[in-house]
């Protein structure tokens, strides 16, 4: 095992434990996962929602040496398995009849191939939702702080806004884990702090 090799995986394995720590901490977080949140939304025009989504399945842990962002070819992609679950999830939120107000994403090519494929509006590409892994701090960052501030300024407006990113991003504003392709659904209350209101599923 190569030593980058172990620095990723041990990052990872920091990342899992520090999560689970998150969700004793925030009773919010320990609850169980649920989906009835959708069924309050279904056909409407929602307030201030925003999915907060998880790429799909992209096998392996963090990225090669020689990574680029405009290069797919240096990066981890999607399976198979991956593509099919993104085209899933997008049917699913589909069926949901919520209005999208807007759908944005990692430049990472995994996160940007969920976004196309869940076929639910032209995709953003915006740098804030880029993979924090090797970055420390991540709550502090200010890629978490500017994505924070996204969907505070939310709050008040219509239409679901969805976010396709990382699970380190992810933990990081909201204190849970998520399985490949899953997202959870948050909203700002009026203090500004980031509730979570529920989660898609899970492919």
């Amino acid at each position: 095992m190569s030593k980058l090799f172990e620095s990723k995986f041990f990052r990872y394995f920091a990342l899992l434990v520090v999560t689970t720590l998150l969700a004793s901490i925030f009773p919010q977080v320990a609850t169980a996962k649920n989906l009835l949140i959708w069924d309050k939304l279904q056909g409407t025009n929602p307030k201030g929602y925003v999915l907060l989504m998880r790429h799909a399945l992209a096998p392996g842990i963090g990225d090669p040496e020689n990574f680029q962002v405009g290069d797919c070819k240096t990066q981890r992609n999607l399976s198979d398995e991956g593509r099919q679950d993104a085209r899933d999830v997008g049917e699913w939120l589909e069926r949901r009849d919520v209005k999208i107000r807007g759908i944005e994403s990692s430049r990472w090519c995994r996160a940007k191939e969920t976004a196309e494929l869940l076929d639910i509006g032209a995709v953003k590409l915006n740098r804030n939702l880029d993979s924090l892994f090797q970055k420390s701090d991540l709550v502090n960052n200010k890629q978490t702080i500017e994505i924070k501030k996204r969907i505070v300024s939310h709050r008040d407006k219509r239409g679901l806004l969805v976010f396709v990113g990382h699970l380190v991003n992810i933990s990081a504003l909201t204190g849970v884990s998520l399985d490949s392709g899953e997202g959870v659904l948050v909203r700002a209350n009026a203090k500004g702090e980031i509730k979570v209101k529920g989660y898609s599923p899970s492919p």
